[in-house]
């Protein structure tokens, strides 16, 4: 969920070695990881208002992959990779996939 909208729904082992939305990437590169007090990664800008409209993708201000399309056409969620098991809304889906 991101600003009150499923953005990913998969099964566990499936969206932990396969996240397709950028806000689940960001999550799980949050997660620490080695050496205690070592840095966190973070997902840069803030998380938008609810008491204003959201247009195109919520995530899309804080999305490297965001382009006009993202920030103008709200995605759905849409099977990824043809797996009706695994599902994104993001218009990239397959290129955060693959990445």
């Amino acid at each position: 969920m991101y600003a009150g909208r499923k953005v990913e729904e998969a099964g566990v082992l499936e969206l932990f070695d396969n996240p397709a939305h950028p806000y689940t990437r960001g999550l799980m590169a949050s997660v620490a990881r080695g050496k205690a007090g070592g840095r966190l990664n973070e997902i840069p800008g803030i998380v938008p208002s609810l008491r204003e409209p959201i247009v195109g993708c919520a995530f899309a201000p804080r999305c490297p992959l965001a382009d006009d399309h993202c920030r103008s056409v709200e995605p759905r969620l849409a099977p990824v990779g043809g797996r009706g098991n695994h599902v994104s809304a993001c218009h990239k889906a397959e290129e955060v996939a693959g990445a």
